[in-house]
Formats: structure tokens, C-alpha cells, sequence
């Protein structure tokens, strides 16, 4: 790598003991970034901050249920007080293995979904928004998905939380641009479930599912200043996704 592009910049990323989170948390600790993990799975998160430290990256790592604001709040808190400023933000944790019509859903399902994939991202927004703005320099990043955008059967209310995700990202955008906080939204299509291994696929014009660190590579290029003419847009990663 030619350049360490986020230098001097502290990332938090939730959802960062798997997957895209994960991923995301590796490619930063290359760029130079002092890194936030935020999750659930507290082993996952020791491995993962192992990992980040071995890139040569500055760790801290924050077991927190998003959907709690008191919980999202101390996290902010810890971070801010360790680090100085969160310069980053990357809306990553999210639920959705689930499958089913939606006249078989419940409302606890639908608040679990809401208090997660929606107002756990507005909570950790919230709480950093303000110091990104009084410094003049912001990434906000907000993962949403595919089924925001097309809506997939049997994950109605998955489908309206991404979609809520990428409305919220576009009209926060509107507000803070001009104040130097750039929030975009990185939408994936279907992702294999092993890292940096790729799956056929018939969902995608290219035949195959994405992998992790293709949607890290992207996460990581919108945090950068390389993407400084780029807010309030919803990019799918998703191989040309077929609308079904």
C-alpha cells in the first residue's frame, strides 16, 4: 500500500467481530487508522482487535448492543476519551438471517430489526455527529443492503430498515455536507459467508456472490479523502444485482 490514507483518523465500526465490520476493521488497521470495535461477541472482538494491533493499529474494543442508547452513549464516551475524536463512523451492525412471510412476523420481531439495524445507527450517529462538526472533517458510513432498495420477499421488515437506513443517509447528508461530514451509504448485494472466498451465484449478472473485503475496499476508499466530493449517495456493491 502506497500511503497510509487515514493516518491521524480514528475509525468506530460496529459490528466488527465478523464479516464486513471485520474486514473493514483489518483494512483500516493498514491504513493507519486508530480503530473502535464495537460488538456483541466479545471473543470475536479479542481476535479481531489481535488482528488490528499485529497491522500496527491502536485498538480499543467495546462490547455494546447498539439498539441501547445509555450503552452506545459510554462507548462514544470511552473512545472519545481515549483516542481524543471519532473522525469515522461506520453503521455496520445489523440483523437478518431470518426468512419468513411476513404474515408469520411479530411485532418483537420488528422492533429487534428497527432497534438494531435503524436506531442503533442513528444512536452512534447522534452521539458523533456534533464533534465531527465542530472540527470540520466527518465520514459517516452506513451499511444497508439491496433489499432496501428492490424489497425481498420473506424479509418485509429487513427490507424497511435498509430502506430506512439509506432514506436517513441521504437526508443527513443534506444537512452536514456543507459542514464538512460527508455520509454515504454502502448497500451490498449477497456476500459469501467466508472471508475472501467467493460463491456462485445467480442473483448477480457476474455469477458470484461478493466477498468482505471487496465491500471493506469500498468502506475504506468513502472514509478517505480520496472521496471528498462524494455524499449523500447509496452505492451497491452487488455484481450487477439481477431485481428479484
Amino acid at each position: 500500500m502506497a500511503e497510509l490514507r487515514l493516518k491521524g483518523k480514528c475509525a468506530l465500526i460496529t459490528g466488527a467481530a465478523t464479516g464486513i465490520g471485520l474486514a473493514t476493521a483489518q483494512r483500516m488497521a493498514l491504513e493507519g487508522a486508530d480503530l473502535a470495535l464495537v460488538d456483541l461477541d466479545e471473543e470475536g472482538l479479542e481476535k479481531a482487535k489481535a488482528d488490528a494491533a499485529s497491522k500496527g493499529a491502536r485498538v480499543m474494543t467495546f462490547r455494546c448492543d447498539v439498539s441501547e442508547e445509555d450503552e452506545v452513549k459510554a462507548t462514544v464516551r470511552g473512545t472519545e476519551g481515549k483516542f481524543g475524536k471519532i473522525d469515522i463512523l461506520v453503521n455496520n451492525a445489523g440483523i437478518w438471517r431470518r426468512y419468513l412471510p411476513f404474515s408469520e412476523t411479530t411485532s418483537d420481531m420488528w422492533k429487534r430489526y428497527i432497534g438494531v439495524n435503524l436506531l442503533g445507527t442513528m444512536y452512534f450517529t447522534r452521539a458523533v455527529v456534533g464533534g465531527m462538526i465542530a472540527r470540520g472533517w466527518g465520514r459517516i458510513i452506513n451499511i444497508g443492503s439491496v433489499a432496501g432498495v428492490y424489497g425481498n420477499a420473506n424479509m418485509a421488515d429487513y427490507s424497511a430498515t435498509k430502506g430506512a437506513v439509506i432514506a436517513f443517509t441521504k437526508a443527513l447528508a443534506k444537512e452536514v455536507t456543507e459542514k464538512g461530514v460527508l455520509v454515504n451509504c454502502v448497500s451490498p448485494g449477497s456476500v459469501s459467508n467466508v472471508q475472501d472466498q467467493v460463491e456462485p451465484s445467480q442473483l448477480s449478472f457476474a455469477g458470484r456472490t461478493g466477498t468482505h473485503t471487496e465491500n471493506a475496499n469500498l468502506i475504506c476508499f468513502l472514509a478517505s479523502d480520496e472521496a471528498s466530493y462524494i455524499s449523500g449517495q447509496n452505492i451497491q456493491i452487488d455484481g450487477c444485482r439481477k431485481k428479484m
